[in-house]
């Protein structure tokens, strides 16, 4: 589904991603780990060409990136962000609904799709009126989600999206999402600093350091990796990683 071929990208001549070599397979979810600066949501605008590689190709479907238009691009592919970036002065419906009327779907074709959204979230259907503000962190995730998936992306780019979350409502949304994933098979590219989310939610892991890709795991391969850049992260996490990784596979 997405492929970076020897990709860099740099600003102002600093690297801030080079060489990147890394397939996502249809219907995973790849989970782009990595502490701050490591080039993880580089990584990600790149699918959409929110930025633009310095060298080097981005796949999509088979075709490079930047011979396909952007705004087609973009509206085949979902992005969810932290604190869900919804517009807040459109209600939920019109949020959920913003793609589906951009591709020119009649009125009650959204109205249906919305409801439809807010059910497959968790969400009541009585929160369609209501605008952000109203809403609780929690519920604004869920409607984030709900517009990524409104018009049936193929590909859904997560970039730390529960992040921003208390941990109750966070360790709810990651098995949620997972539920739902089982349900709509999305290939998805998600980012996380959290090896314990990591863990959870990823088909295989990337993790990433100093722009560079380290190496590619499996969530249980990762807790046994020799790797010193991977066994760093599970010592720094310290106990209960095992525990994580089985509940994401339950």
């Amino acid at each position: 589904m997405i492929e970076f071929r020897d990709v860099s990208y740099s600003v102002n001549g600093i690297q801030v991603l080079g060489g990147l070599n890394l397939r996502v397979a249809h219907g995973e979810i790849l989970v782009l780990l990595g502490r701050s600066g490591s080039g993880k949501t580089t990584t990600l605008k790149l699918v959409n060409r929110l930025v633009s590689p310095t060298s080097g190709q981005v796949l999509v479907n088979g075709k490079a990136n930047d011979q396909v238009d952007v705004i087609q691009l973009r509206r085949d592919i979902g992005y969810v962000i932290q604190e869900a970036g919804l517009f807040p002065h459109f209600t939920v419906e019109r949020n959920i609904g913003l793609v589906p009327k951009i591709e020119g779907w009649p009125e009650e074709r959204i109205r249906a799709r919305v409801q439809e959204m807010l059910q497959l979230v968790g969400l009541s259907a009585d929160l369609a009126s209501r605008y952000p503000h109203q809403l609780s962190g929690g519920q604004r995730q869920r409607v984030g989600v709900a517009r990524a998936l409104a018009a049936d992306p193929a590909i859904l780019l997560m970039d730390e999206p529960f992040g921003a979350l208390d941990p109750l409502t966070r360790d709810e949304l990651q098995r949620e999402f997972l539920l739902l994933q089982q349900r709509v098979h999305k290939t998805v590219v998600f980012v996380t600093h959290d090896l314990r989310e990591a863990l959870r939610l990823a088909s295989r892991i990337a993790l990433m350091e100093a722009g560079k890709l380290v190496t590619v795991l499996t969530p249980a391969e990762f807790l046994t990796s020799s790797d010193p850049w991977a066994s760093a992260y599970v010592r720094a996490f310290g106990d209960g990683l095992e525990s994580a990784a089985n509940r994401g596979t339950s």
